[in-house]
């Protein structure tokens, strides 16, 4: 009997060793052939090859001999000096969702590369459909993230003007149990309800983009938060003003002569600064107000509107 045990101990050990050993000679052979890309390529497009000629998930899981957690690491940091070369071309963003791809069914639960890649496709590729396919097919195997279906929300409403669906997104998020971080944020809540009954109001907006922005530590993504901050609060103010002229004539029979008549009339406590440092020009006749900065008006919530398609345009 001692010796049957010690013999399935010895081959259970044997077993080990073995697995230990392909995964070793697996990880050679790939830096090996990493090596040469490189020394054949010299730099950022050995590193888009290597994304390119990854295999499909479903091959490569069970050729990981159980590390596929390992394995995905290993991946994730050659995304990882893709994206850090910031030359980043259009169409290499393709081979990027297809490694993302590759990484996320290698280990279904790796809820940072669904979370960062989802951001980095829609906001620095203007690939809003490639990042909700990468989210999306996040959802089921991660049910206890929050972040997932934040940042579906996120897309639906600033690059897909949908914010009856993100608001479903959002309420998703917000009943994740748990404090933060392991549960979402204590505004994830209102904003969901917010989202419900006052979707295409600006302060809903920009409470989103507030919450994006702390939770985002890519530097160009933030940049572009920022910058959309600055043109939605152009436009709160725009509408805020233009509502107290209104309600300026609904009581007083006339539009105010300027902007400071408002001002007197105790409807505003002092006229807003425009976030480009430029003036409110206002026209009594139209009850129209505009910025010195910027000559048209932006549609907070349409498609045409997207961090992505418009983000550059200050």
């Amino acid at each position: 009997m001692y010796r049957v045990m010690r013999f399935e101990v010895l081959h259970a050990k044997r077993q080990h060793l073995l697995f230990f050993l392909a995964l070793v000679l697996l990880l050679s052979a790939s830096l090996f052939t990493q090596y040469l890309l490189e020394q054949r390529s010299q730099g950022r497009a050995a590193k888009l090859e290597q994304l390119r000629l990854l295999p499909k998930g479903e091959i490569l899981r069970p050729a990981l001999l159980g590390y596929q957690q390992l394995g995905a690491d290993l991946l994730w940091l050659r995304v990882v000096q893709v994206l850090g070369d910031r030359v980043v071309r259009d169409k290499d963003y393709e081979w990027l969702y297809h490694a993302l791809d590759v990484i996320t069914t290698v280990d279904p639960k790796y809820v940072y590369a669904y979370e960062a890649g989802g951001v980095v496709l829609a906001e620095l590729a203007s690939r809003v459909d490639l990042s909700n396919r990468l989210l999306e097919k996040g959802l089921a195997p991660n049910p206890s993230s929050w972040q997932i279906p934040f940042r579906l929300g996120f897309n639906h409403f600033f690059h897909l003007g949908d914010h009856t669906r993100a608001a479903e997104y959002m309420a998703q998020a917000a009943r994740i149990p748990g404090p933060f971080p392991i549960g979402p944020p204590h505004y994830t809540a209102r904003l969901a309800s917010r989202l419900y009954v006052q979707g295409k109001n600006p302060e809903v907006a920009l409470e989103f983009l507030e919450a994006m922005l702390e939770q985002t530590t890519d530097e160009l993504v933030r940049e572009k938060l920022q910058r959309r901050i600055r043109r939605i609060s152009l436009e709160r103010d725009l509408q805020m003003l233009e509502q107290q002229i209104r309600q300026y004539a609904d009581s007083r029979g006339r539009r105010p002569a300027s902007l400071m008549e408002l001002v007197l009339a105790g409807l505003l406590p002092g006229i807003p600064s425009e976030p480009y440092g430029g003036d409110y020009l206002y026209d009594s006749k139209t009850g129209k107000v505009m910025s010195s900065t910027h000559d048209e008006r932006m549609g907070v919530y349409v498609p045409a509107d997207s961090l992505a398609t418009r983000g550059d345009v200050e």
